[in-house]
């Protein structure tokens, strides 16, 4: 069984994600996320790595989403052959521990990616955190959206839809 958290197929679904870019360490990419009229949401913009920068990301505080008994997450993107992440944060402020994921997804067409709990490893700042406990599902706040890896140039991910699945599902 699974649970919508966000259908991008309507306008007000992007207005409660910010940038956060890696202006905050002297970067100059820059990113956003804007409803498209055809019933998705677009996270696009550019990777510079000049300052030493080179990441771009998209985070979203609606509050709770901490739950009990999650399996995984479950995106329906469209990519454009870059890889990109999504973090979950357990605390409420930046530049604390995240667990983050990989995808990618394939290039032209939508398609569903599957991230299981085991998937999110901690992180801070974009290092590996190997002695940090795994993931509490119960205790994600925050969720985000993100480009790393030094993928320098112009991304575009449309993204359709985020929901969780919970344990004992049969989908998947």
């Amino acid at each position: 069984m699974s649970l919508m958290v966000f259908d991008f197929s309507r306008p007000d679904s992007v207005v409660l994600w910010k940038p956060i870019n890696d202006g905050v360490m002297g970067g100059k990419s820059g990113c956003r996320l804007e409803h498209d009229p055809a019933g998705h949401a677009v996270f696009s913009g550019q990777i510079s790595l000049e300052n030493h920068g080179g990441f771009a990301s998209v985070r979203c505080h609606p509050g709770d989403l901490g739950r009990e008994s999650i399996r995984g997450y479950l995106l329906e993107v469209r990519g454009d052959g870059k890889e990109y992440r999504m973090s979950l944060h357990c605390e409420d402020s930046y530049g604390k521990l995240s667990y983050q994921a990989r995808f990618h997804p394939c290039t032209g067409r939508w398609t569903g990616c599957h991230l299981a709990v085991a998937d999110f490893q901690p992180r801070w700042r974009g290092h590996p955190v190997p002695e940090a406990p795994p993931l509490q599902t119960a205790h994600v706040r925050q969720i985000s959206l993100m480009i790393a890896d030094r993928q320098e140039g112009p991304f575009t991910l449309l993204v359709r839809s985020l929901a969780v699945e919970w344990a004992g599902s049969c989908s998947g």
